[in-house]
């Protein structure tokens, strides 16, 4: 037995040391394979940057239509340029294939992505990262979430809303997405420009309308911006077989919309509107999206299945068939309220899987200090349903005219005074929405008694707006009505 391993160890093979000439003529091969490897990389990149329509089709296998090919010329033989398209009319495709091609033909280029929020700026990135595989071998790096490098030293980098994070470095390129729904969008801007001052830089944007007092707006109106060259394109435009469109989900959309053509103007039409009767304006809108600059953080949601602790208090807007169940949870802290959760319910809505969602929630989250509940209809039986599911400290709230006028006066003042802040949301299901468009659709008119209706176009939800209201509404004690005048969810 000792013989075997005696044999055993003297079988075992020593590694081989390579002698000084041995491994300067490796080196040197490996030297030689790396400079054929970049020549290679190198005639590639140019083999397509010859005609950006060709490594369009035949790279990125993206056949783009007559509007998206005149807005490729718009970007590339002017500076400055901007994008006021319609929604789902491919803006976002056409500006990632832009900068993708950009960053494989210009050496060594430093490309910034900035938008609303990190998150949305980080899907742009994810959708040059798909075009990008596209790309023969060896031209771009493997992607990381926020940034890709490219072999010829370029890199496209997604940034948060701050405009501080910009005006460190410098840039070839700075593309803002959806433009119009960035605050502190005049501060962003500025940080912009100086940080294309040295490399007399291209600026690009992009968005549907929003508010008037905004950057993207001037781009379009105001003539100290006549240096931008500028693209509106309305779904019209963008129909089948000219664009991505489909008449029949243009219908579904338009039936979705209902009686509110303000929506339908801004979202399709790409045209700047506003009924005078909302309730939150777009600019107060727009000022309360949650960024490291209004709220010393890149605002989002928390995650529903992991633990978390905090101040929460909660809104349950309930229904059943017509409209939507929807429950949000906002966080206390240091008077400030922070949207952390919304769930929207499908239709249609048994009150038993609600209460067992709320329930988890409840448990996972250490408990809500307060739940307010729209009990208009159910009466104070829900809320002892929900005490009988082991949910805590809910509270029932009847919509009366004076309740609901001091519930939308409170999340209106906590959002004017920067007392309540939200992520840019958007969803597609139960029913294609985003939260800017869910505050905003809220309609009020002074009563000649002097009380205050609110309402809602036809066709549409105001499940949101009174959930997050109620939210709101519970981080405050409530005083009892004198009166109580019941009203109809309009």
């Amino acid at each position: 037995m000792h013989n075997l391993n005696k044999r055993s160890r003297k079988s075992k093979k020593e590694p081989r040391a390579l002698r000084p000439n041995q491994f300067t003529a490796k080196w040197r091969e490996v030297q030689q394979e790396n400079t054929q490897l970049k020549q290679t990389v190198t005639e590639r990149t140019q083999q397509l940057s010859n005609n950006t329509l060709d490594f369009f089709e035949r790279v990125l296998d993206f056949k783009p239509y007559a509007y998206q090919k005149e807005f490729i010329a718009v970007f590339e033989n002017n500076q400055f340029s901007a994008a006021r398209w319609c929604r789902q009319s491919g803006k976002t495709e056409t500006i990632s294939a832009l900068l993708l091609k950009y960053a494989v033909t210009h050496p060594k280029s430093a490309i910034a992505i900035v938008g609303p929020s990190w998150r949305q700026t980080k899907r742009i990135i994810s959708r040059i990262a798909a075009f990008a595989h596209k790309l023969p071998a060896g031209i771009a790096l493997k992607p990381q979430k926020t940034k890709i490098d490219f072999a010829n030293g370029s890199s496209v980098e997604a940034f948060p809303n701050n405009p501080e994070t910009i005006r460190g470095p410098t840039f070839d390129v700075v593309y803002a997405d959806e433009f119009n729904f960035v605050a502190n969008d005049q501060d962003l801007y500025d940080a912009i420009l100086y940080t294309l001052g040295t490399t007399d830089g291209k600026f690009v944007c992009s968005s549907t309308p929003w508010n008037t007092d905004s950057v993207f707006y001037k781009i379009f109106t105001h003539k100290n911006f006549g240096h931008f060259k500028t693209s509106h394109v309305t779904y019209e435009k963008a129909l089948s077989p000219n664009g991505p469109l489909k008449p029949n989900i243009i219908q579904q959309i338009k039936a979705q919309m209902g009686d509110d053509p303000s929506r339908w103007q801004r979202e399709m039409e790409a045209e700047w509107v506003e009924d005078d009767n909302v309730w939150l304006n777009q600019s107060l809108i727009a000022s309360c999206i949650g960024t490291v600059k209004n709220c010393s953080e890149e605002l989002d949601l928390l995650d529903p299945e992991a633990t978390q602790r905090g101040d929460f208090f909660a809104g349950l807007d309930l229904a059943q068939t017509r409209d939507y169940t929807v429950f949000s949870v906002v966080e206390r802290r240091n008077d400030t309220l922070y949207l952390r959760h919304l769930k929207i319910f499908s239709q249609p809505t048994k009150y038993a899987p609600v209460l067992g969602y709320i329930k988890a929630l409840q448990d996972r989250w250490g408990g809500f200090s307060r739940i307010r509940v729209d009990f208009t209809r159910e009466g104070p039986s829900i809320i002892a349903d929900m005490q009988n599911a082991g949910i805590d400290n809910a509270e029932g709230v009847i919509f009366s005219v004076p309740r609901k006028s001091e519930m939308a006066h409170v999340l209106k003042q906590r959002m004017a005074n920067g007392k309540f802040y939200y992520p840019l949301l958007n969803w597609e299901k139960p029913y294609r929405g985003d939260i800017c468009s869910e505050l905003n659709v809220e309609r009020y008119e002074h009563r000649k008694d002097g009380t205050v209706g609110y309402s809602h176009p036809n066709g549409t939800h105001d499940d949101v707006f009174w959930s997050i209201a109620l939210a709101v509404f519970a981080s405050m004690q409530m005083e009892p009505e004198q009166f109580v005048a019941m009203v109809p969810r309009g």
